[in-house]
């Protein structure tokens, strides 16, 4: 196996591991940056991003990871495809495999995998992904002003974004599997006295409807079989997201959802020299500008753990 050695590894892009990077570079630290599984992170599958700051007309996701890519490569990032397959942080330095036929020796490691919306596995689900189909209501459900739109699941996170979607949209159709909703006491109680939202329950979505854009849902009622097609243009999926943690459970402490756990107020692991930032630590806000903010911590972090070691 070939082996390198460097001074600062970022795993993972996105806006947290690009924002790393660029901190890091001007830092002085020569990052290496593997883009992983899905370069660019959930971003690239979000046409329009307006709430970042700095973008006054908004932005295609996909070439605003570009725009964070270059600026990490300018300051000197070395931006390399490849997916971490196995890590070893027993001991100084840190060992990182890559593709399973590399391996990095590295003084800091800062992880941003992000994390992966859990889908229901439609293919007109995926189809329309980007084109009405959503894992974010707070990113997208702007979009839908005054419109109907149909949000699936029954925790906490679905019941707060179809309440966010209700302030917006004309109708929401809350869409349950079953009779009951898992949401905490308090949000049930907030979905069921916001009158614009409607529960449909005891239902699963067999599709969803539209050729170039969603057109609506047809649900099956799961005692009766019964179907029926409600008419929407957005259709959004809460059914929660997976943490790209698994690869580090042996060395790293995990919430019991496999969101890596920090230092609060760091990006500071349980284990020196590893540095966590981005989706894949952080469970509640999930958003590009809250990852670009733990990016940069991270870099500080790092910057100030190999400083302290003479690493620099």
């Amino acid at each position: 196996m070939e082996i390198e050695k460097v001074k600062c590894l970022i795993i993972g892009s996105g806006p947290a591991g690009y924002t790393a990077a660029i901190y890091a570079s001007r830092a002085g630290l020569s990052p290496v940056l593997y883009q992983g599984l899905q370069p660019g992170g959930q971003l690239t599958i979000t046409n329009d991003v307006e709430n970042y700051p700095g973008y006054p007309e908004g932005i295609n996701g996909p070439q605003m990871m570009e725009d964070f890519k270059k600026q990490a490569e300018r300051f000197g990032t070395d931006v390399r495809y490849g997916i971490a397959t196995a890590v070893d942080f027993s001991s100084q330095p840190h060992k990182v495999t890559i593709d399973e036929q590399q391996v990095i020796l590295a003084d800091s490691v800062i992880i941003s995998t992000g994390a992966s919306a859990k889908w229901l596995g439609l293919e007109s689900e995926a189809r329309l992904n980007g084109n009405g189909v959503s894992a974010c209501a707070v990113c997208d459900g702007f979009f839908y002003r005054g419109q109907d739109v149909a949000i699936v699941g029954a925790g906490d996170t679905a019941a707060e974004e179809a309440t966010y979607l209700a302030n917006l949209c004309r109708k929401v159709y809350m869409i349950i599997r079953r009779d009951e909703m898992r949401a905490s006491l308090i949000m049930q109680e907030r979905v069921k006295k916001t009158p614009n939202i409607e529960i449909v329950w005891n239902s699963v979505t067999e599709e969803v409807l539209g050729e170039q854009a969603v057109e609506g849902v047809r649900l099956k009622n799961v005692l009766t079989n019964e179907t029926r097609e409600i008419p929407v243009t957005g259709f959004f999926v809460a059914i929660g997201h997976q943490p790209n943690s698994e690869i580090f459970k042996e060395y790293l402490n995990l919430d019991e959802n496999g969101y890596i756990r920090t230092i609060p107020g760091t990006s500071k692991t349980n284990i020196d020299g590893v540095f966590a930032c981005g989706d894949v630590q952080d469970f509640t806000y999930r958003q590009a500008v809250t990852a670009a903010g733990t990016g940069c911590m991270a870099a500080l972090d790092a910057e100030r753990y190999l400083a302290s070691r003479d690493l620099h």
